[in-house]
């Protein structure tokens, strides 16, 4: 946590004009899934730091060891060994690794939609993200018994990934759900474990995502949303950078295109879909589109 605090007045103080690098500055999709979930078991073992990004998929990620910082929609989350994030799709997220011990971690990915048919009136297995955002806050802490059943079930996981027994198909699935229903149950201990868990976030940069997820149709200018929130534009600028990884301007038009690609999809009028996410230039807000997701917003629907 003292390394956030650092690290944040270092940027408040020396950090270069955020317009000057915002052209420069973009989170992108990384990462695509083409089953029903797939297993990462990863190491590096250098001091890097990983650029704002987002998943059309839900993420699970157990830490294993290294010394790590993980940025989740502007909160910063000092991990350590057992503990479990929760990224929800279309969640931006950075991860800043620091020093020589190796970065371990095990991954899973996954669909919302591929839970749908395991999910019972009262057994919602995307509750804990649910809960996360809810509470904002986007790691669990385990207790010790529970992270070893967790863990257990992960290096399970691992091993069924890598072979091509009778079965394994099914038997990584039901591991899968294993997961999730304790996790599920973890969650539930949010309120009372939120105190326990080391994470950096600022209230007013909280308020003003909060701000503009809530009104993506109004004019959402850096000067307008400083002089809301009291602040000088440059600090706010800054700060919004370093717990989000992204300018406010970028961060604005992404979540304009999640909204309005979240509209095409429930068969939303191409237009309708462009103003009601904010956007009042058409030409602007199908080149940015295309951009973002490879195809027109047309094509969206076809």
């Amino acid at each position: 946590m003292h390394n956030l605090h650092k690290s944040l007045q270092k940027m408040l103080l020396t950090g270069t004009d955020e317009m000057e690098q915002d052209a420069s500055v973009e989170a992108e999709q990384r990462g695509y899934l083409s089953r029903d979930f797939h297993f990462f078991n990863l190491q590096d073992t250098q001091t890097m730091k990983f650029e704002p990004h987002f998943h059309d998929f839900c993420k699970i990620v157990l830490f294993l060891s290294g010394n790590v910082t993980y940025f989740i929609e502007g909160t910063g989350y000092t991990l350590k060994a057992g503990d479990i994030l929760l990224i929800n799709q279309f969640a931006i997220h950075k991860t800043v690794i620091e020093g020589n011990v190796p970065y371990k971690r095990m991954i899973m990915w996954f669909r919302p939609e591929y839970l749908d048919k395991f999910n019972e009136p009262d057994c919602n297995l995307l509750q804990c993200f649910a809960l996360a955002s809810r509470h904002k806050c986007n790691l669990l802490r385990l207790s010790f018994p529970m992270q070893q059943k967790t863990q257990g079930l992960f290096g399970q996981l691992a091993d069924s990934c890598k072979k091509r027994d009778f079965g394994d198909a099914v038997l990584c699935t039901s591991l899968l759900l294993q997961v999730l229903v304790y996790l599920n149950r973890a969650a539930g201990q949010l309120p009372a474990s939120v105190a326990y868990i080391d994470r950096e976030y600022d209230e007013v940069i909280d308020r003003v995502i909060a701000h503009i997820d809530a009104n993506l149709t109004e004019e959402l200018t850096i000067e307008n949303l400083a002089s809301r929130f009291y602040l000088s534009k440059y600090y706010l600028m800054r700060k919004f950078k370093y717990y989000t990884g992204y300018s406010i301007h970028r961060y604005v038009v992404y979540k304009r295109l999640l909204a309005a690609h979240q509209l095409l999809r429930k068969g939303t009028p191409v237009m309708n879909a462009c103003l009601e996410s904010g956007f009042h230039d058409y030409a602007n807000f199908a080149r940015a589109f295309k951009k973002m997701y490879g195809y027109s917003p047309k094509q969206s629907q076809l």
